[in-house]
């Protein structure tokens, strides 16, 4: 299997499924380009992973996973970052057999909405069936991990990366502020900054869990304190990479940077964010584009929201395929699964979204040691 690893300078690799085989299994992940001498801990690990793990509210999946963390490798004696690759290992410890048989029972069917057929495809028999293996959510723990790891550079560097519930089912948060989202983050079982939205929102999911349904949504990720300039101006813009770290989470269906798919309906003169001088800093009195230009950071607010489809494990009885049989059959699966993935995912875009800044940043600091030019408009 390929295609483990984002990022360039900053590199995360990432290993492990959701089940595994016997006690030992986990997730793990392994952080390349990490400074030397960071005091980070794993509990500074350990409170990103909480964000996602399951089995806290009625709105996860049961799944009782601790996600407790061991960071194994990169810490000299003395609890500092060696500049070694840093290595973190969180294992599986809710992997009873009545679920694995569970999965056993339906292993040559298709799941709607999962990852089996291609697996099919691509693994053959030897495609992992237990809990959807590599293509299950519980990948996920090991970008959390390693995104862990690049939120603790950032806050460092004075950036803020902050992920919420947007909408759901339709049912949308007011615009609010990022001190606004900040005061009211995590104070409700979907993270929604809104809480009279959030008490809307949360009813209608759990009307739907009780029909044995699962409900889609929106997320929002915001990055305040990033200057301007940052990304490459062709293929590796930064907008191009957050998009393609968040693309690569397996719930996301759709992308939108500031205004998003609104600007197909605005006129140019309406869609343009106007400059203006704020003391000796250019400012720009809307954000239309979401904090880019050219693909590049213009120092405003980062604005991404990513579309979550809903969980695709349903009570209800679904079409599927026999790939051993080749014949249509009925999917009726009894296995755990969350009622709405919005309040766990957005710790993984919070995630995915720190990691490609970070590497980016390396990029451009690394750029300009080496141009040493004179540009009295530099801020990286």
């Amino acid at each position: 299997m390929l295609g483990n690893t984002f990022g360039r300078v900053f590199r995360v690799t990432t290993c492990g499924e959701s089940y595994g085989i016997g006690k030992g299994s986990g997730l793990s992940v392994i952080v390349d380009g990490v400074p030397p001498g960071l005091n980070i801990t794993k509990e500074d690990i350990q409170k990103e992973l909480d964000k996602r793990r399951p089995g806290q509210t009625p709105l996860d999946s049961p799944r009782k996973e601790t996600d407790q963390c061991d960071i194994f490798s990169g810490l000299g004696q003395e609890g500092l970052t060696t500049g070694a690759p840093l290595g973190i290992i969180v294992y599986n410890v809710d992997t009873q057999q009545i679920h694995i048989d569970q999965y056993a029972s339906y292993k040559d069917l298709i799941r709607p909405g999962h990852a089996e057929y291609t697996f099919f495809t691509k693994y053959g028999k030897y495609a992992d069936w237990c809990g959807a293996g590599r293509a299950s959510g519980r990948e996920t723990v090991g970008r959390v991990a390693g995104g862990a790891v690049a939120k603790f550079i950032l806050e460092k560097e004075g950036i803020e990366v902050i992920g919420y519930t947007k909408e759901v089912m339709g049912i949308r948060s007011k615009e609010m502020t990022f001190d606004e989202v900040k005061e009211n983050y995590r104070k409700n079982d979907l993270n929604c900054p809104d809480l009279v939205a959030a008490k809307k929102m949360i009813d209608r999911i759990l009307e739907i869990k009780d029909e044995g349904e699962t409900a889609g949504g929106i997320v929002e990720i915001r990055v305040r304190g990033l200057p301007a300039g940052l990304g490459e101006p062709v293929f590796d813009k930064l907008n191009a990479t957050i998009a393609h770290g968040l693309a690569s989470i397996g719930a996301v269906k759709g992308i939108e940077f500031g205004a998003g798919f609104k600007v197909a309906n605005m006129k140019g003169s309406d869609c343009n964010d106007h400059p203006y001088l704020d003391g000796d800093r250019v400012r720009f009195r809307t954000n239309n584009a979401g904090g880019f230009l050219g693909g590049m950071s213009n120092g405003e607010e980062i604005v991404v929201r990513i579309a979550v489809k809903p969980t695709p494990t349903l009570s209800v009885d679904q079409p599927s395929v026999d790939m051993y049989k080749m014949e249509e059959t009925i999917l009726s699966p009894i296995t755990r699964r969350d009622p709405t993935i919005c309040g766990r995912i957005y710790a993984v875009g919070e995630a995915m979204v720190a990691i490609a800044i970070v590497d980016s940043l390396m990029m451009a600091h690394g750029y300009a040691s080496v141009c040493k030019i004179d540009n009295p408009w530099r801020q990286i």
